[in-house]
């Protein structure tokens, strides 16, 4: 297939094989997020890790994602989304490949570091191909409901799939798996994909504005996954606090007298990019905690293995991946914001429905009708808060709004997370079975009070027309 093709075949009304290339990447993008979590007992012994330091293998790829994120949305609409979707796909392939081959606690902690910068050019260049390769409408929102039961299903399969490997082959081999289809993502990508147009240079990339942002949020996402564990009041978060404070003021300076600042003001007027913004925050916040919170139910509560874990994972993967394909669908008969507003009440109801669940003399069939609902909820509310994002935004901003909407989502994601360990009392450590129960219960009550108040303020939003 022609670099011309995926546009042509576009609008002929089909996906093509470009979509399945995308899909995969961002596949990729959520598998990377949770695959290490089983193997992380093995490299803690077999690296000689301290506790302390062992959560950083997971902590270093989500403060970096988060912090590069707006920068690589940015970069993908000026320097081509084509170039930066197989740039990022061969770092990914790089640091796979170091991280496999690690010896020392630190190489592994700057993998994953670089690994979640891989992430952070990959994701905003992804979204934004696929919404220049496929014209607003039914056919966008049919490609971004894919791309989303891809990226649904990776959240919930790389427990899974790090379990099998682990077992098979060892911790290295979650990195590892990596270097051929990152690789061959890459080589896809530079095939199928439409040439990118030669540079606009009257536009500049603002360097001070992206690096002055880069550290900002990358302290912000630092404080917030930082200072749970050590305190707020702890020299290290009183640092990040001071610096991310710091130098989004100066990023707010910047941007007050760049002639071409990376946040153009037009994006942010868009009500419907801040609302979608909004949305992905509340979305991570809720819906992405929940997995924490099922992993410690399942482990400390019911003592499955690591494995038995994964699979107990399989059922709301496949839901979620199927309310992604329900969400297109909806949208199309209600629309984005009745749409958006059915699955986050679904999410809520289906909380409910988990904490009735919950026991320590409840089996997994108990969980059931929770996890039905807040799968279909989280699928549909997930395919169409990037269709609201994406909606009346132009082909050349494509890269910063999806990029934006990210950024809200690792942010909401690792303020979530924080919030609701702490109102469950701090069960990451807890050792009593009946408290990290009731711990655990009032959690997920949370969530689902959120949920039902974003469900409720997404009906007060004025329908965008079309």
């Amino acid at each position: 297939m022609s670099v011309t093709e995926p546009s042509r075949a576009a609008h002929r009304g089909r996906l093509g094989i470009p979509l399945l290339v995308l899909a995969l990447a961002q596949l990729v993008i959520a598998l990377d997020f949770n695959i290490v979590y089983v193997a992380l007992p093995d490299m803690g012994e077999q690296l000689g890790f301290s506790d302390r330091y062992l959560q950083w293998v997971v902590s270093a790829y989500v403060v970096s994602t988060g912090g590069f994120l707006l920068l690589g949305g940015r970069a993908a609409d000026l320097l081509g989304r084509r170039r930066m979707f197989v740039t990022a796909a061969l770092l990914y392939a790089g640091s796979s490949l170091v991280g496999g081959t690690a010896q020392e606690p630190w190489v592994l902690i700057a993998v994953r570091a670089v690994q979640g910068i891989g992430g952070a050019l990959l994701f905003p260049a992804t979204l934004a191909l696929i919404n220049t390769l496929y014209e607003e409408g039914p056919l966008r929102n049919r490609a971004l409901a894919l791309w989303g039961a891809a990226g649904a299903g990776g959240l919930c399969f790389g427990s899974l799939l790090g379990g099998v490997l682990v077992d098979a082959f060892g911790w290295p081999a979650v990195f590892l798996v990596n270097v051929p289809v990152a690789a061959g993502l890459a080589l896809a990508g530079y095939r199928l994909f439409p040439a990118d147009r030669a540079r606009d240079r009257t536009r500049r990339f603002d360097i001070a504005g992206a690096l002055s942002a880069t550290g900002g949020l990358t302290l912000l996402v630092f404080l917030l996954v930082h200072a749970p564990a050590a305190g707020w009041l702890s020299g290290g978060a009183l640092a990040s606090a001071a610096g991310a404070v710091v130098l989004l003021a100066v990023f707010a300076a910047v941007e007050s007298r760049s002639g071409d600042p990376l946040l153009p003001g037009r994006l942010l007027a868009h009500r419907g990019l801040l609302a979608a913004m909004g949305l992905t925050a509340l979305y991570s916040a809720a819906f992405s905690s929940l997995p924490y919170f099922l992993t410690l139910y399942f482990q400390r509560v019911h003592g499955y293995s690591a494995l038995a874990t994964g699979f107990a994972f399989l059922l709301p993967a496949v839901v979620v991946a199927l309310g992604t394909q329900a969400g297109e669908r909806t949208v199309a008969a209600l629309g984005t914001r009745r749409m958006l507003a059915g699955g986050l009440m679904l999410g809520a109801v289906g909380s409910v429905a988990l904490v009735l669940g919950l026991g320590t003399d409840r089996g997994y069939t108990a969980l059931l009708p929770g996890i039905v609902l807040l799968g279909i909820g989280q699928g549909a509310a997930w395919t169409g808060m990037w269709i609201a994002a994406s909606s009346g935004i132009a082909p050349e901003d494509q890269g910063l709004a999806s990029g934006m909407a990210s950024t809200t989502l690792q942010v909401g994601g690792a303020v979530g997370l924080a919030v609701l360990v702490a109102v469950a009392g701090g069960i990451g450590q807890q050792t009593d079975v009946r408290a990290l129960l009731d711990g655990i219960r009032v959690a997920v009550l949370v969530m689902a009070a959120a949920l039902g108040c974003g469900a409720l303020a997404t009906l007060t939003l004025r329908q965008r027309p079309g």
